[in-house]
């Protein structure tokens, strides 16, 4: 890393310039400190799992409300004899950022449509534009959107999963517990085989803020605010009393945060009468958070056999 001696009024531009590029999705425009910047847009990237691999092609995109955010896209299952199975992704980057585009991961959209399955990745309204709520609420009116859509898509509306990695988790954990949201698209719990969160930290939000990563206490602040009664409302594990949907796949890799918080969102799930299988597998810091979203659908990682062995199970229902 380059050394640099600074004092005064340069430290504290370089600190506002940190800032930006750490919180905000600013065009990058030329500067004395664009490298850094750089470097700390990459490491932001990196938090949520971005992936700069091209789009995988074969898509179709569909718009679940007005505003531009509101879209998704959807790869049909190959080879399938009649209705498919659904999963449904969401995406992460701190509720605030992220895009389906990437932040999906290279391999999803080409391996479970490969393994007869339709898949799907949805957008959805951004902090601060939006509240944690109604990004909820657009997770469940997307799909409103597709099970509309079953027949001309291939898909089987009796058999979809959620699944949604680091804020997405916490969006996908949210709506598959507190039944407002599928509720407001005229849906409920019975539409949802399962649920997949993957490597999320913010499932009980009062807690993660009390003991969760610094670096982070700005973001949750942003999403969920200071009002005890707020976060409580969205926490899923203090949502997790019965019902819920039944099933759920709890994945996360080694951060001290996020297996903490799994494993209360897992008990307060089991208490509630979901059944709850956990994948703890190999990762550490952000380079693990990013990996097990990047490189799930790699039939060379070993999450791949784990999710696809669940999903043979829940879909066989």
């Amino acid at each position: 890393m380059m050394k640099m001696e600074m004092k005064g009024t340069d430290m504290r531009k370089l600190a506002g310039w940190a800032i930006v590029a750490m919180f905000a999705v600013a065009s990058v425009s030329v500067s004395p400190f664009a490298g850094a910047r750089e470097q700390l847009r990459a490491r932001l990237a990196e938090r949520m799992g971005a992936d700069n691999a091209p789009k995988v092609p074969g898509s179709e995109t569909i718009s679940y409300g007005r505003d531009p955010l509101q879209a998704l896209d959807v790869w049909r299952a190959k080879g399938a004899a009649g209705p498919a199975p659904l999963i449904v992704f969401v995406h992460g980057g701190g509720w605030k950022r992220g895009d389906k585009d990437n932040a999906t991961g290279r391999f999803k959209a080409v391996h479970y449509p490969e393994q007869g399955y339709a898949f799907a990745s949805i957008n959805y309204r951004l902090v601060p534009a939006a509240t944690v709520e109604q990004q909820a609420a657009d997770v469940a009116s997307a799909v409103r959107a597709l099970i509309d859509r079953a027949d001309s898509l291939g898909i089987d509306r009796r058999r979809i999963v959620l699944m949604g990695h680091s804020a997405g988790a916490h969006l996908v954990a949210l709506v598959g517990t507190d039944p407002r949201y599928l509720r407001g698209a005229g849906l409920s719990f019975a539409d949802i085989a399962g649920v997949i969160p993957i490597d999320g930290a913010a499932y009980d939000v009062a807690a993660q803020m009390t003991d969760g990563p610094p670096i982070m206490q700005k973001t949750f602040e942003q999403a969920f605010g200071t009002d005890p009664v707020r976060q409580k409302a969205l926490s899923p594990t203090l949502q997790a009393a019965a019902p819920n949907v039944r099933q759920y796949l709890l994945l996360y890799v080694q951060r001290a945060d996020g297996v903490r918080q799994a494993k209360g969102l897992g008990a307060a799930l089991e208490k509630g009468g979901s059944r709850v299988e956990h994948g703890s597998f190999p990762g550490e810091g952000l380079k693990g958070h990013a990996e097990i979203n990047r490189s799930l659908g790699d039939p060379a990682y070993a999450p791949t056999a784990f999710v696809d062995d669940w999903l043979k199970r829940v879909f066989a229902r």
